[in-house]
């Protein structure tokens, strides 16, 4: 259902702050035409966290238009209080999206047992297919495999973003949930193992910047090209490393615009401009990565 290399996509903003619809639109068709298999409209790299609910939805509808059925779109709907995500999902509901990335709740640090009841009250709000999204690094809370397990039982939960970057919980995972469970990565450094190890893809940050590699590494590991897969992620591992060295998403953005596919690197505050040191490992990753 979903697979291979799917983008974590950054939102554009103009200098002012707002969305850059136009600039959306572009990077869209770009991804299409580089051969990325789906897009994740709002999740974290497109700083959901600080986007207002009617924003949001009309990023997701953009992104919609502008694939207009050629690729995937997954929309983002997380947050930290469940009728707020529920509400966000019905919101998003009427949208021709193919499916919702779900991330755990943030901060408020649930149980086990909240997780289930948080995933299970936003399973019941559509019939679309939902992703869960693990990220503990971002969330404070860890899902684990037998919580994941359990989830899976609902008809409408397909599949993980597993962000851990751990290569055993994907053991884990597999012997738990059935075979056609979804299972991706959300660890650029790893994803190539990932799925040497059985794993179906991943959602990315590289993507953002490199969204043919990702494409050609993807499809070798996918169809078990080990070499291949080698050959093709070794230009990037910088990449990998260098688009997390400040907080997500401010690399990408920068990358972006150094690589000519953005005007502006704005962000919203809290989150700041790249450091020039920060620059200056990017910059040297571009160029390891035959980018620039």
């Amino acid at each position: 259902m979903f697979t291979g290399s799917i983008v974590a996509l950054v939102t554009p903003m103009t200098t002012e702050g707002a969305v850059d619809f136009e600039a959306l639109k572009r990077l869209v068709e770009w991804h299409i035409q580089e051969g990325t298999q789906g897009i994740v409209a709002m999740g974290t790299t497109g700083e959901s966290a600080t986007l207002e609910t009617d924003e949001h939805v009309a990023v997701v509808q953009a992104v919609c238009d502008a694939a207009a059925g050629r690729v995937q779109v997954i929309a983002g709907n997380g947050g930290s209080a469940t009728h707020r995500v529920v509400a966000l999902t019905k919101a998003l509901d009427e949208l021709p999206i193919d499916g919702y990335l779900t991330a755990t709740p943030a901060y408020n640090k649930p149980t086990q047992e909240g997780l289930i009841a948080h995933f299970k009250a936003v399973a019941a709000a559509t019939a679309k297919p939902i992703l869960l999204y693990n990220v503990p690094g971002r969330t404070a809370v860890d899902m684990k495999p037998q919580t994941v397990a359990t989830l899976s039982e609902l008809p409408n939960i397909v599949g993980i973003k597993e962000a851990t970057g751990d290569l055993a919980r994907l053991a884990d995972l597999q012997a738990l949930v059935a075979e056609d469970f979804v299972l991706l990565s959300g660890d650029d450094a790893t994803c190539r193992a990932f799925m040497a190890a059985g794993g179906h893809g991943i959602i990315s940050v590289t993507v953002n910047v490199a969204p043919k590699a990702m494409r050609e590494m993807c499809d070798a590991a996918l169809r078990g090209d080990a070499m291949a897969a080698l050959k093709r992620d070794l230009p990037i591992q910088g990449l990998h490393r260098s688009l997390f060295i400040e907080s997500n998403p401010t690399p990408a953005k920068w990358a972006l615009k150094r690589l000519g596919l953005l005007a502006t690197d704005t962000l919203r505050l809290p989150l700041v401009p790249l450091t020039a040191a920060g620059q200056a490992s990017v910059e040297a990753d571009l160029k390891k990565a035959g980018l620039i």
